[in-house]
């Protein structure tokens, strides 16, 4: 872990990433243009589970290794799968964190198209007593770092979040 800016912290390994990570990371890149080819020429439906993670008022944000903009850890609803487990499983593969479906609370759940697809995405809070120990791939998510929710405004996010972040920030001013 190490701080930035803006207090933030960033999650990755001491060593950082190996030359097997960065080639992991060229294959997610070609991978993913290749699927936005598929998208835009087939135009499925796809069904999408991501978890806002919350600490004492700041918010986990990821940056994936194939696309520009910060999102959260989560990623596709499998065939047999609803969004909570999906959410569930995206959490232990891609950052390491354990939850349960009952600790989850759904804050979004949307359909719109995206990227070529028509994309249903479920976006669901868990409110986290400590700050986790994160880890990493180096692979698909190549680094974690806690924001608080106007220092996550101001950067490139995948849509939905800023939904979710303005959506807490005028909650808590109402509370205030």
């Amino acid at each position: 872990m190490r701080a930035v800016p803006g207090g933030a912290e960033v999650f990755s390994s001491p060593s950082g990433p190996t030359l097997l990570d960065r080639s992991f990371q060229l294959a997610y890149k070609v991978a993913y243009r290749m699927m936005r080819v598929y998208w835009g020429m087939r135009r499925p439906s796809t069904h999408g589970a991501l978890v806002t993670l919350w600490h004492q008022g700041q918010v986990l944000l990821v940056q994936n290794s194939y696309v520009p903009y910060r999102s959260l850890p989560g990623g596709y609803v499998g065939r047999y799968e609803t969004g909570p487990e999906a959410a569930v499983r995206e959490l232990r593969e891609e950052i390491g964190i354990s939850a349960t479906t009952d600790q989850l609370e759904k804050v979004f759940d949307e359909v719109k198209d995206w990227e070529g697809k028509r994309d249903h995405v479920e976006i669901f809070a868990l409110e986290l007593d400590r700050r986790p120990d994160i880890k990493i791939d180096h692979r698909e998510v190549v680094s974690a770092e806690w924001f608080s929710p106007d220092k996550a405004l101001e950067l490139e996010l995948f849509p939905p979040i800023r939904t979710i972040l303005d959506r807490r920030m005028r909650e808590q001013r109402q509370v205030s």
